[in-house]
């Protein structure tokens, strides 16, 4: 999420972006999915005022837009972090010390799974399965895949993205 993203959680929504992605998919039939995905590119999340915007500009529902949001994990609701911290919790990585892992994120950033700090830097998000577990316990970072880990390690991870920008 963009800077300017994060600034406008606290003020009022620039809307400009919205209607910028729905103007390029206005005159396409199911166009509800690409602009979902459009708006979220733009906003890091899909804002409230958006949902409105999008049912007034495509002739639905807003009840409609809340059913498709809800119902796909890819939309999300609130602003998230810069740096999304996927958890894996899948069987390899919890037999392999998962838990210690996820413990460690909570002391250092105070946050757990589907959370997100203050200040908009970090989101917790345990997964079932990463798909790396030869290389249990593991997280992602965005697209950075760390394995192997340890308490130790993982403090190190978080020590370089709190250090980043």
């Amino acid at each position: 999420m963009t800077e300017t993203a994060q600034q406008e959680t606290v003020e009022e929504i620039d809307l400009t972006a919205a209607n910028r992605v729905i103007d390029k998919y206005i005159d396409m039939h199911g166009s509800l999915m690409p602009v979902l995905q459009g708006i979220q590119e733009e906003y890091g999340y899909i804002p409230e005022e958006t949902v409105h915007l999008t049912a007034e500009r495509l002739n639905v529902y807003a009840s409609q837009i809340y059913g498709v949001l809800t119902f796909y994990a890819q939309f999300h609701l609130e602003p998230r972090g810069k740096y999304i911290v996927r958890v894996c919790m899948g069987t390899a990585c919890h037999v392999k010390g998962a838990g210690r892992i996820a413990e460690t994120l909570r002391e250092r950033l105070g946050i757990i799974h589907a959370e997100t700090t203050e200040d908009l830097k970090f989101t917790a998000e345990y997964v079932a399965c990463i798909g790396a577990c030869g290389m249990a316990p593991v997280i992602m970072v965005n697209d950075g895949t760390y394995g192997s880990l340890t308490v130790q390690k993982m403090g190190d991870v978080i020590k370089k993205y709190q250090a980043m920008d």
